[in-house]
Formats: C-alpha cells, sequence, structure tokens
C-alpha cells in the first residue's frame, strides 16, 4: 500500500536518503570538516574568529562568528547546518566563511541542539534566538544589522525558510530583520518526513510537521530568496524545491533558482567556498558585496 503519494514505504525511505545518490557520504563530511577546520585555524590564527559565543542558556546554543578585515558597517551571512536536524554542528560549517570574510561580509556558523535531545520546534527557536541575539549584539562586533543574510542546506535550507516565517517583533527586531536567504537542497513539506525512516529520532506528529512546514505558510519576514539543487539529488528532494519555488512565486516573492550540474546533495554548498561558482554569485549580488 502507497506510505506518500504513490510511493510504498522502501520507495519513500530511498527518496529522503539523499546518500542513496552517491558512493560514500563520508567523502564529503569530510571535506565539510576539512574545509571547516582550515578556516578556522586560519581565522584564529589571524585574530579574525570569535569561538563558542553563547546566545541562549542551553550549552549548545553557541556559535563562531568571523570577521572581516575591515569590520565596521560590513553585513553579516548566517550559515544554518544541515544533518536532517540529528546531526553535524556549527564545527563543520565554516567553510564558507573565508570566501565571504574576503568579500567584505562577516560570518557566523551557529549551533544547536539535535534530535531526539530535542523536538524539531525548539530547534526552530533556537535559531530564532540566534539570529535575534546576534543582531542585538552587533554593536558589539561592529557589523550592520540591517545588512543580515542566511543560507543553509538540506534541513539547514528549511530552518532558513522558517526565519523568514518568523514574527521578530516578538524578539524586539524589525518585521524584515533578515535581507536575502539562500536555501540549498531543502525541505519545505514534513510530511513525507514525518512518514519516512528520517521520523525514527525526529518523533513529528501530524500537528508539528505541518506547523514547521514552510510550505504551509506565508513569508512573514519578505525578502530576495535563492533557491537550488544539484542535479544528482533524488526527484523527491527536487520537487520539494521546485513546489516550493512555484509557491513563493505565486505570492510574487523575488526567486532566484538554479539545478547546479555536476552537483550532489552534499558537494553542492560547497560551491559556497569559490567566489566565481554561481551560488556564491548569487549570494554576493544578493549581499551588495560584487
Amino acid at each position: 500500500m502507497p506510505r506518500y503519494s504513490s510511493f510504498d514505504q522502501a520507495t519513500l525511505d530511498r527518496e529522503y536518503s539523499p546518500s542513496s545518490c552517491v558512493d560514500d557520504i563520508n567523502v564529503y563530511i569530510y571535506e565539510y570538516v576539512r574545509a571547516s577546520h582550515k578556516a578556522k585555524d586560519a581565522a584564529v590564527g589571524q585574530g579574525t574568529c570569535l569561538s563558542d559565543l553563547g546566545y541562549g542558556e542551553n550549552s549548545d546554543e553557541t556559535l563562531d562568528l568571523f570577521l572581516p578585515d575591515t569590520a565596521a558597517g560590513a553585513p553579516l551571512h548566517i550559515y544554518i547546518h544541515g544533518g536532517y536536524w540529528q546531526a553535524l554542528s556549527k564545527n563543520e560549517s565554516s567553510f564558507a566563511a573565508p570566501m565571504l570574510q574576503q568579500h567584505g561580509s562577516f560570518f557566523a556558523a551557529i549551533n544547536y541542539s539535535l534530535a531526539p535531545a530535542v523536538r524539531l520546534t525548539e530547534i526552530v527557536a533556537q535559531n530564532r534566538r540566534a539570529i535575534a541575539w546576534l543582531y542585538t549584539h552587533a554593536h558589539e562586533w561592529g557589523f550592520d544589522r540591517e545588512r543580515i543574510f542566511l543560507s543553509g542546506s538540506s534541513a539547514g535550507a528549511h530552518l532558513t525558510m522558517m526565519m523568514l516565517l518568523t514574527d521578530w517583533t516578538r524578539f524586539g527586531l524589525p518585521e524584515n530583520a533578515i535581507k536575502g536567504v539562500c536555501a540549498v537542497s531543502g525541505i519545505y513539506d514534513l510530511e513525507p518526513i514525518r512518514l519516512s525512516y528520517v521520523n525514527e529520532l525526529l518523533g513529528l506528529d501530524h500537528q508539528e510537521a505541518q506547523a514547521n512546514s514552510p510550505i504551509q505558510q506565508a513569508i512573514r519576514n519578505r525578502c530576495p530568496v535563492i533557491l537550488a539543487y544539484g542535479d544528482n539529488e533524488t526527484e523527491e528532494f527536487k520537487r520539494q524545491t521546485d513546489d516550493y519555488r512555484g509557491l513563493l512565486l505565486r505570492a510574487d516573492e523575488v526567486v532566484s533558482f538554479k539545478e547546479i550540474v555536476g552537483r550532489n546533495h552534499f558537494d553542492v554548498i560547497l560551491d559556497l567556498t569559490k567566489s566565481d561558482s554561481w551560488l556564491s554569485q548569487q549570494v554576493l549580488q544578493q549581499m551588495g558585496l560584487v
């Protein structure tokens, strides 16, 4: 019997397993680790990285902040990592820092608690607290709090879009606190996630899945959106982005999109390490840095 749409359980699980499209996921995880450690080591050596800044009461609520050479009035780019809300951390998420620093931007990598220790609703709340904390502490570091941008991959892309559903006035921020986002290979409808193997640790029920599905809600924080995925991804991951892009366009949102040839679910986000890639160029243009 179909579990979701026309998929039986095995097919649904395969469609929501990004590693089904690659030979060895560890190759890409290693590259996240290698590139992030290299970026952080270089920044620490130059005195341009502030590590483990606490933005909340939970010990997981920390972030790393990378500073550009010229700090005053520079924008801030915040990266939210993926890992199906169950894996990875800020420590593997700084690979894009050098590219953005070199173009005159601050860069922050957010850490948050993982399932099953906390529910997805709390993960969303932690990322909101992180952004609110950065906005209200901008004067301490010198970035322009009116020029904050986000990016994220996979589950991180989901979280970036959830930030645009936020009532920032509840945090004492303006409604449009975020000025642009880049969401790569994201998940915007959590119903198939709820029905798949991924939910074994998430424990989503129908209500929580609906409440945390960007495709079910209107954007409050309107701003330009960049959407992308690799050509070597499952059809469901592509459909998720295609469906969400259609919804945004129908709502008259400003959207840029590309299916990036020669990339998969895991290495497509690494294009943010190369300033001449389509993804980096879109981000830099969105931030007014080219």
